[in-house]
């Protein structure tokens, strides 16, 4: 197979040779080291092989006093596929010109590739990097490492390590993000754990301080529920730092209005597409259209990156298609709305509970009021509803 793909890159023959006696051709191409392969007979007098282009020329130069006819059949390889354009020279500069642009391109980044991140975002790596010279266009064999490094760390406080190896055209950026340190709790500052909002207490962990409430308490907001002054008999009053968790159930009543009669989309089938290339940073529009400003459509945007043999090209083609609607008001029914509204409100009630409890179950109810429907949710729920607030906050606000 490696020979097949060198023979092919300097050029083979395929020649007909026809003698009287063929073995003499033979015996010549063995005494002058002539190689040859894919030896075939057509009869006993004439066979085909194949030569290279070197070995062809000595052969045809040493065969002269022979007799013999020596007839080339096909011409394979690089040098007569590229010999066929020597009269387009507009083709030839132009395909040397490609390549010598591929070459040159590849010692410049055109691509980015970010890992390792998780909560800070590939843009905010991305502009760190070009405010400190590494952007679209950057010599790659230019770039300091350790510059890089220093100068990002500091625009990103969030990342402990970044690192930016460059293969070809394209920059792959490793990141690692900094673990966040705990809030320390100062047992300095005196606080009482108090309720966030009103429950029913299931389960009281006092860490420091004294508990006031017990479990199977009902507690209303606002609540001193862990104490952070604990009285002795021998030295009085001792101030300490309440910390602690409470568990509660919790019930939750949100509500909202639908309105029963509601806008609604309606393609008109309309649609119009816009065309643009994007060279790196700079954007070329091939179709302006000014007739779309005010009207009602939707902008789907897809974007195709150029790429050639593999190798990113700093050339995105964008698409965007507008698609035409008109709005109407749509009469939607009562278990339309009721369903919609429950979700809205149910994903808000996540929003409350979520990061604190779970909850346990829910309750949805509507009512219809002329041309609106009011829908009430109707949760319980087991959250965590103590929160630390300093003493002295808690004596300021009294005192106001």
């Amino acid at each position: 197979m490696l020979n097949e793909i060198v023979n092919r890159l300097r050029g083979q023959l395929r020649v007909r040779a026809e003698s009287a006696f063929p073995e003499r051709i033979l015996n010549l191409c063995g005494a002058r080291d002539l190689s040859f392969w894919d030896l075939e007979w057509e009869s006993p007098t004439a066979f085909t092989c194949r030569l290279s282009r070197r070995d062809w020329h000595a052969l045809r130069r040493a065969a002269k006093n022979l007799d013999c006819t020596l007839t080339v059949v096909r011409r394979e390889g690089a040098p007569y596929f590229l010999f066929r354009f020597r009269h387009r020279t507009a083709l030839v500069t132009g395909l040397v010109a490609c390549a010598l642009s591929l070459f040159l391109g590849s010692f410049f980044i055109w691509d980015f590739s970010v890992e390792g991140n998780e909560t800070v975002p590939t843009e905010q790596i991305l502009r760190a990097l070009e405010k400190n010279g590494v952007g679209m266009g950057t010599f790659g064999l230019s770039l300091n490492g350790e510059d890089i490094r220093n100068h990002v760390l500091l625009d990103i406080p969030e990342l402990s390590w970044i690192a930016v190896n460059v293969s070809g055209c394209r920059a792959n950026v490793q990141v690692r993000e900094r673990t966040p340190v705990p809030e320390l709790v100062s047992k300095q500052k005196p606080a009482n754990v108090v309720a966030r909002r009103a429950g029913l207490v299931l389960k009281v962990r006092a860490l420091d301080g004294v508990a006031c409430v017990l479990p199977g308490t009902s507690v209303a907001e606002g609540q001193i529920l862990i104490s952070g002054v604990e009285d002795t008999e021998t030295v009085g009053a001792r101030i300490l730092t309440g910390m602690g968790t409470v568990t509660a159930r919790t019930w939750y009543s949100l509500d909202t209005a639908v309105p029963l009669r509601a806008e609604e989309k309606r393609y008109t089938g309309e649609e119009k597409l816009g065309v643009s290339l994007i060279f790196g940073t700079h954007r070329v529009k091939f179709f302006r259209n000014s007739s779309i400003e005010g009207a009602e459509y939707d902008k789907i945007t897809n974007r195709h990156p150029w790429s050639l043999l593999g190798v990113s090209l700093p050339v995105t083609l964008v698409t965007e298609r507008y698609r035409f609607y008109e709005t109407d008001l749509v009469e939607q029914s009562p278990a339309q709305a009721e369903k919609a509204a429950e979700a809205v409100l149910t994903e808000y009630l996540n929003s409350l509970a979520g990061p604190y409890g779970t909850v346990k179950s829910t309750l949805c109810s509507a009512r219809q009021k002329g041309d609106t429907l009011l829908v009430t949710l109707k949760a319980e729920c087991e959250e965590q509803i103590g929160e630390s607030v300093p003493i002295y906050t808690q004596a300021s606000d009294g005192d106001t």
